[in-house]
C-alpha cells in the first residue's frame, strides 16, 4: 500500500466524491426508509429517489449514477484557493476567494447538468458567504455570525486538513480562522474537529482509533462530548453480531442528546414559525454528520469501503456522512482504496478529473509545507540566538 502525500491526497479526494455521490440519492430517508426501499445502498448506480417527480419537485436536480453535489464542489473551490494563494488560509480568504468560487466562477454543476455559479446549487447557510462578505462587507471574522448552525463547513473542509498533514492541531486552528466566515458554534467546531481528524489521518502508521484519539484532544464542549459517546458505543459494538439497523439505533439514541433534529430533516412549510432548538449557537449541542461518520469508521476498524457504506445507510444527511467518512479513511489509507470504476465513473458523471486535481493540489501542500519547514528552522535559529536550548 502506498503511503505518500500524493497517494493520501488522491484516496482523500476520491473518499469525498465517492461518500458524496453514494449518498446523494438517498438523502433525507430514514435508515428505515432506505431498507424499506433500497434494502441496502452499496453502488454508484443508484436511482434518487426523488427522480420520478417532475423536474420541480427536484428543484430542476438530477442526482444518482455516480453524480456529485455541493459537498465535492465546494471541496474542490477551497483546493483551487489554496492553489491561488499558496499559502494557509484564514477568514479573509473566505471573504476573497471562496466568494469568488461560488458566485463569480462558471463550472459544471452535475446535479443542474449545466455551467452555472456554484450559488445557484448552494444551501441558504453556504449562500450566506456571499451575503455576508460581498453584500454586508462584514468583518471577515464574523462573516458566521447569525448563520444556520449545520454542517455547511465541515462538509468541505478536508483539504486544510491535507495542507497540515500530521499536524492535527494546526489543522484544527486554521480551520477555524477559515471557517469563522462561513459558521459558528457547533458547526464552526465541526469544521475544526473534521480538518484536525483529517491532519491525524495522514500520520504514518495511524489509525482510525488514534485519529479518534487526537481528535478528542482537540474538540470542544457538545461536538466532544457526542464523539466520545459515538465512539465508545462503537467500540463496544465493534467484534460483536451487531446488525447495522441495531447500529444505526444506537448511535441515533446517542447523538438525540445533542442534535433534535431527528429523522425528519426536511424544510417543509408546516414548518413555518415552530419554535425549535434546532441549527441555533449553542455549546451543548453537535452536528450529527461527524460523529456518525467516526462513529461507523471505528465500528468497522477503519474499513473503507464498509465505513462509507454503512454511513450512506444511516439516513438523514447521507451524503456529508459518506464525505466526512470517506475523507479522512482516504487520507489513511491511500489509494489502494480507490476502484478503478468507481473512479472512471465519478470523472465521467461530474466531467472530473478527480487524479488530476489531486495531484495539482498535492504539488500545492508540497509547497506550503516547504515554507512551514523553513519557518520552523528560522525560529529555531532565533531560539538558539536567544540562548534557548
Amino acid at each position: 500500500m502506498t503511503q505518500s502525500l500524493r497517494s493520501r491526497v488522491r484516496a482523500m479526494l476520491h473518499g469525498i466524491a465517492l461518500g458524496d455521490a453514494l449518498g446523494a440519492p438517498v438523502e433525507k430517508l430514514s435508515a428505515a426508509e432506505i431498507r424499506q426501499r433500497y434494502g441496502r445502498v452499496t453502488s454508484l448506480n443508484t436511482e434518487w429517489h426523488k427522480m420520478s417527480l417532475d423536474a420541480g419537485a427536484r428543484n430542476g436536480r438530477v442526482r444518482g449514477n455516480g453524480i456529485v453535489t455541493d459537498d465535492t464542489l465546494m471541496t474542490l473551490a477551497l483546493m483551487d484557493i489554496y492553489g491561488d494563494t499558496k499559502r494557509h488560509l484564514d477568514a479573509w480568504d473566505m471573504a476573497d476567494g471562496m466568494v469568488r468560487e461560488i458566485a463569480w466562477k462558471a463550472r459544471w454543476v452535475p446535479e443542474l447538468q449545466r455551467e452555472a455559479m456554484l450559488i445557484d446549487r448552494l444551501f441558504y447557510p453556504e449562500k450566506w458567504i456571499f451575503q455576508r462578505h460581498q453584500l454586508a462587507n462584514c468583518d471577515p471574522r464574523q462573516g458566521g455570525i447569525g448563520n444556520m448552525v449545520n454542517c455547511g463547513a465541515a462538509m468541505y473542509i478536508a483539504p486544510i486538513g491535507a495542507v497540515n498533514a500530521a499536524n492535527p492541531k494546526a489543522a484544527y486552528d486554521e480551520a477555524i480562522a477559515f471557517a469563522s466566515g462561513h459558521q459558528e458554534s457547533y458547526g464552526l467546531e465541526a469544521a475544526g474537529v473534521m480538518a484536525a481528524a483529517v491532519a491525524a489521518a495522514f500520520v504514518p502508521g495511524a489509525s482510525i482509533d488514534s485519529v479518534v484519539e487526537v481528535v478528542l484532544g482537540l474538540a470542544k464542549d457538545g461536538t466532544r462530548a457526542a464523539i466520545a459517546d459515538i465512539a465508545g458505543i462503537a467500540r463496544q459494538l465493534r467484534g460483536t453480531e451487531t446488525d447495522h439497523a441495531q447500529v444505526c439505533e444506537a448511535f441515533h439514541q446517542a447523538i438525540a442528546r445533542y442534535s433534535v433534529m431527528g429523522d425528519d430533516v426536511n424544510h417543509s412549510n408546516d414548518k413555518v414559525g415552530r419554535l425549535t432548538d434546532a441549527y441555533r449557537p449553542s455549546r451543548l449541542q453537535a452536528i450529527e454528520e461527524l460523529p456518525l461518520a467516526l462513529g461507523f469508521c471505528v465500528f468497522n476498524g477503519g474499513d473503507f469501503r464498509r465505513s462509507i457504506e454503512d454511513g450512506i445507510n444511516s439516513g438523514r444527511d447521507t451524503d456529508s456522512i459518506g464525505v466526512m467518512a470517506g475523507a479522512i479513511l482516504g487520507a489513511l489509507h491511500g489509494e489502494a482504496v480507490i476502484a478503478a470504476e468507481d473512479r472512471a465513473l465519478l470523472d465521467s458523471a461530474n466531467r472530473l478529473d478527480l487524479v488530476g486535481s489531486a495531484d495539482a493540489f498535492t504539488a500545492t501542500i508540497t509547497g506550503i509545507l516547504a515554507a512551514d519547514r523553513a519557518a520552523a528552522d528560522a525560529r529555531r535559529t532565533a531560539l538558539d540566538a536567544l540562548g534557548i536550548a
